[in-house]
């Protein structure tokens, strides 16, 4: 997992793998304000961009998520909110397998779920050995406007 800050960029970007650059550049460079909620294809098949918005919520009612094929660049345009993190370990129960349909796997619980406060030019990083729960509220519910870069691993290489 990695977590930064979109105004760092410059500082940052050097050290990460070119597709991970090519999807924080996109998030650096496009003004949101006049981009709609949906999917935006970045580099073919490589990487996308999902745009959202949403009201987050209590942690209990948000889902612990992992992926195989693609790494998750995610980041928050305006609000704040929670996302949980951990270590994918072996031991963790499957809730529910979605892999083969969406590339998502959701967990039950894990034992050391750090909380990470993201807020307006924050984003965080999530790999494949990395399990993740977005969307939950900083204290109150409250309004989210977020994209999420979707990388192949297969493009880290």
């Amino acid at each position: 997992m990695i977590l930064g800050h979109i105004g760092k960029l410059q500082h940052e970007k050097g050290l990460l793998p070119a597709a991970l650059r090519t999807g924080l550049e996109y998030l650096a460079t496009t003004d949101f304000s006049n981009v709609a909620a949906g999917k935006y294809e970045l580099a073919g098949s490589d990487s996308y961009a999902s745009v959202s918005e949403y009201t987050t919520d209590a942690r209990e009612n948000k889902k612990l998520e992992a992926h195989v094929k693609y790494a998750d660049i995610q980041y928050i345009i305006s609000g704040e909110e929670t996302i949980g993190f951990d270590v994918l370990t072996d031991a963790l129960a499957v809730k529910e397998d979605k892999l083969a349909e969406k590339d998502v796997i959701f967990y039950h619980a894990v034992p050391n779920e750090t909380e990470l406060k993201l807020t307006a030019g924050m984003y965080a990083i999530f790999f494949p050995w990395d399990v993740h729960r977005p969307g939950c509220a900083s204290g109150a519910p409250g309004p989210v406007r977020k994209v999420v870069v979707k990388v192949r691993m297969d493009a880290l290489k």
